[in-house]
C-alpha cells in the first residue's frame, strides 16, 4: 500500500513476465491510489522443477483463473492479510487444489502450517526463506531466495510503504528495513511496482526518508504543541503533496507519532 504519482513502465496486465531466473510476475489488473499499477502476483520455479509456488494470489477476478492456468502449484505463500494479496485464495483453491500457507490461521488452506520466522520451505526446486517483516503489518514476510527477496508491501518498487492504522507499527516497521538491509545486494521482487536491482540500496533510502519525515514530524510538533493531531502535522509536512494523497498520509503521521511519543 503506497501513495506516489507518475508511475515507470511496469508488466502489462495478465503477462507473465520472468524477472530473474526463479522468478516471473504476473500483474493483477486492480490498479488504485494504494496498488500502484496492480498487485504483483509472484511465480517461482526452480531449474528443472514441473512445479511452481504461488507468492499472493491478488484480487478475487480474472486474474486467479488466469494464475490456475500457469501451471502444477505445490504451493501458494501468503505476504499478510490485505485484500488486495488474498481476495482470490479460496478461487485459487478451488481451480487447482494447492495448499496455502500463511502468518496467522486465517488464510491456511489445505493440510498446511502457519509460517514461522526463518523457516525454509523446499518447494518447486527451490529453497525459500521466511522471514517476518512486521511494520505494514503485524503478519507481514518477506520470502528470501538465493538472489532476490520478496518484499511484498514492505519495500515497494516506487513510493513509500503506508503504517496499516489496525495493527502497524512503525518502531517494527524501521527493524525490518534495517533487517532487509543487512542481506545486502539483491533483486526486489515487491508486492507492487516494477522489481528493483538493488535492495541495500533502496532500504538506504527508505531508512533515509522515514529519518526525514520524522524530523519534519518532530518539528511541526514544536510549532503546533506536542498534543496536534495527524491531521494538524499532514497539513504543515505535507505540503508538497497532492491532496488527494493527505489521507493516506494521515496513517504515516498518525504512526510516526505513535513512535516518538513512545520513545
Amino acid at each position: 500500500m503506497t501513495a506516489d504519482a507518475e508511475p515507470p513502465s511496469h508488466p502489462a496486465y495478465g503477462q507473465l513476465r520472468p524477472v530473474t531466473a526463479t522468478a516471473s510476475v504476473l500483474l493483477a489488473n486492480n490498479p488504485g491510489l494504494m496498488t500502484l499499477e496492480g498487485t504483483n502476483t509472484w511465480v517461482l520455479r526452480g531449474s528443472g522443477s514441473d512445479e511452481l509456488v504461488v507468492v499472493d494470489p491478488g484480487p478475487d477476478d480474472e486474474h486467479i483463473a488466469k494464475v490456475a492456468k500457469l501451471g502444477r502449484i505445490a504451493l501458494v505463500l501468503i505476504s499478510h492479510r490485505h485484500g488486495d494479496h488474498t481476495d482470490g485464495i479460496d478461487k485459487l483453491v478451488e481451480l487447482t487444489g494447492a495448499p496455502v500457507r500463511s502468518a496467522g490461521s486465517g488464510y491456511l488452506r489445505g493440510l498446511s502450517a502457519e509460517l514461522t520466522d526463518g523457516e525454509v520451505i523446499d518447494a518447486a526446486g527451490l529453497r525459500i526463506t521466511v522471514w517476518a517483516t512486521p511494520g505494514h503489518t503485524a503478519d507481514s514476510l518477506s520470502f528470501v531466495l538465493d538472489d532476490a527477496v520478496l518484499t511484498a508491501d514492505t519495500v515497494l518498487g516506487r513510493g513509500t510503504t503506508v503504517i496499516d492504522t489496525e495493527d502497524g507499527s512503525l518502531a517494527d516497521y524501521l527493524e525490518s528495513l534495517h533487517r532487509l538491509h543487512g542481506l545486502g545486494r539483491r533483486t526486489v521482487l515487491p508486492g507492487h511496482g516494477p522489481d528493483l536491482a538493488n535492495l541495500e540500496a533502496v532500504t538506504t533510502e527508505y531508512l533515509a526518508h522515514r529519518e526525514q519525515r520524522l524530523e519534519q514530524v518532530r518539528s511541526a510538533l514544536r510549532t503546533l504543541g506536542g498534543d496536534a493531531t495527524a491531521r494538524q502535522v499532514v497539513e504543515q509536512v505535507y505540503v508538497d503533496v497532492d491532496e488527494e494523497l493527505w489521507d493516506a498520509a494521515e496513517w504515516s503521521v498518525q504512526a510516526q507519532l505513535d513512535y516518538l511519543r513512545t520513545q
